[in-house]
């Protein structure tokens, strides 16, 4: 099998039939073009690896995926013309191409993009310190991560409504109550529970499993470009707002927004 060896921060191993793709940026592990990038090469060549069945996504750190590090500044952002998509989501678009499943095992944080993450797997599995949150409209701007496609495909338009509006935070029980989760298990039990489901899928037949799976999410990826297409203009002129500069400053001195609509 060929892995492209130098995925920075990625790593990709084998248990069985099931390849674990693990983040290694802790602690929060902090996603940007190339991390994202990274995982859509690392599914590419496992869709075309046959001993690979299913995929378990995890991540080192504290966190399974914390977003975007705001404290950095976002070039791509400040030099992409108008009306150009982010190349973060071409990125993320490829993931979603992938024919293979996953399986998320998430110990803390997903929160924004690190929330679109989780939820393009298949399955979640959390302990009760995960934390799920869609904190886009806190920060001053449009979610993303065409999760305007996918999150109410999974937990329905109601409590995406809700995520989107408050980005409040869910933790792992409420997530698991909600669907958002699919397994609930002691946090030191995560990563065998999330093996154990991903080699529960490997044992069916991969040809059946790879079948269904597409069937399933006949018109995802479509819905998903559809999605990020509006995702990411909404998101390019609201990031020039007075409400985004306060939302990141905010973010950062951990205190309350005060937004202004400008």
């Amino acid at each position: 099998m060929h892995i492209p060896d130098l995925i920075p921060d990625i790593d990709v191993s084998f248990e069985g039939h099931v390849a674990v793709v693990e983040i290694r940026r802790p602690p929060h592990n902090f996603f940007d073009l190339r991390l994202i990038e990274g995982l859509a090469i690392a599914y590419e060549a496992l869709d075309k690896e046959a001993s690979c069945r299913a995929i378990l996504l995890c991540a080192q750190g504290t966190a399974f995926c914390a977003g975007a590090d705001f404290s950095k500044r976002d070039d791509d952002a400040a030099t992409r013309r108008p009306g150009v998509l982010n190349p973060l989501y071409t990125e993320a678009i490829r993931m979603f191409a992938c024919a293979k499943p996953v399986v998320a095992a998430v110990q803390g944080a997903a929160v924004g993009g690190g929330l679109g993450l989780a939820v393009s797997a298949d399955f979640r599995v959390a302990c009760p310190e995960a934390r799920f949150s869609a904190n886009f409209n806190r920060l001053g701007f449009h979610p993303g991560f065409g999760l305007t496609a996918t999150l109410p495909r999974l937990i329905g338009q109601q409590k995406t409504a809700m995520m989107f509006y408050t980005g409040r935070r869910v933790g792992g029980e409420e997530a698991f109550q909600m669907g958002l989760a699919d397994m609930l298990v002691p946090r030191e039990e995560l990563r065998s529970a999330a093996l154990k489901l991903a080699t529960e899928i490997a044992i069916s037949a991969p040809l059946a499993v790879v079948s269904t799976r597409a069937t399933l999410r006949q018109g995802l990826v479509e819905a998903v470009t559809a999605a990020v297409n509006r995702e990411s203009h909404e998101q390019d002129w609201q990031r020039r707002t007075e409400d985004f500069k306060e939302g990141v400053a905010a973010m950062a001195a951990r205190r309350e927004p005060v937004f202004q609509g400008r």
